[in-house]
């Protein structure tokens, strides 16, 4: 199948978290079309088996393909770390996670201390972003901590003030005492508590976004391959689609994305 550079970047993910990845693609590619779908109506996937995670992810990359799209991004930690094997072998098209970019930027950034990682139960209890940090440089020493409280606060909105700053202190007052000289925010949801990361873990602490560190690679990905779109003056189209009622999404969403989002069509994805 022959790419064309005019298709849009096609990104998943299990629900709003994805949007963070989708900003950054935005910033980093402006003249690029996307469309993204969140799969609303089977939120959250950090619950279920790998097996059922790739039939999901499957499926959305199925819906995807079907609107023309070029390039692939897995904008969820769970389905990288389960699917992108079984995506990349089904798929005609580049298909890239958030997991190898942000253990990718980790490495060019720290100092020679250690690496945190903070992420969701299910992706830190999947050894994704420990196994991808060691095949990058064995030895490096990694900290790994499940922080689940950060995603209810950001999609609520509490990303300042007392509260996210009272539960990152009980998540991440051990990081500064571990050595660690870098931190991945190995979760989607959390770009949007950057600020009251930082001040828990002070300012000898790197922060990792893995949603621009994704964004760099596909910009490299894209350019090497001859996919990027060309510039245009008008405004390229982004579409969105969900799998639930759109209400929520479009407001919560708007948050994570840094703009509004204008409509959002729910669609059935069959099985």
């Amino acid at each position: 199948m022959r790419q064309d550079s005019h298709g849009p970047i096609g990104v998943f993910d299990s629900g709003i978290g994805g949007l963070t990845v989708l900003k950054a693609l935005m910033a980093r590619l402006p003249h690029e079309r996307t469309v993204y779908l969140g799969d609303t109506a089977r939120v959250p996937y950090g619950t279920k088996s790998g097996e059922v995670v790739t039939r999901y992810s499957l499926k959305n990359a199925e819906f995807l393909m079907e609107r023309g799209i070029k390039l692939l991004v897995v904008a969820c930690n769970t389905a990288s770390a389960a699917a992108l094997p079984a995506l990349s072998a089904a798929l005609p098209v580049p298909v890239l996670g958030v997991i190898e970019p942000g253990a990718r930027a980790a490495l060019r950034q720290t100092r020679g201390g250690g690496v945190g990682v903070i992420g969701t139960p299910g992706t830190i209890r999947s050894g994704a972003y420990q196994r991808a940090l060691e095949a990058g440089s064995p030895q490096v020493a990694v900290k790994a901590k499940a922080c689940p409280l950060f995603v209810p606060l950001a999609e609520e909105g509490w990303t300042t003030g007392d509260v996210p700053l009272l539960v990152a202190k009980e998540y991440l007052a051990g990081f500064a005492h571990d050595g660690v000289d870098t931190l991945v925010l190995g979760c989607t949801h959390y770009p949007l508590l950057k600020g009251v990361i930082a001040e828990v873990v002070g300012p000898h602490v790197s922060l990792v976004d893995s949603a621009e560190a994704t964004a760099e690679a596909v910009a490299e990905l894209l350019g090497a391959r001859g996919l990027l779109a060309p510039e245009v003056s008008t405004a390229p189209e982004h579409a969105y689609f969900v799998t639930d009622v759109p209400e929520r999404f479009v407001e919560v969403g708007a948050r994570f994305l840094g703009r509004p989002i204008p409509s959002a069509e729910q669609v059935d994805l069959r099985f």
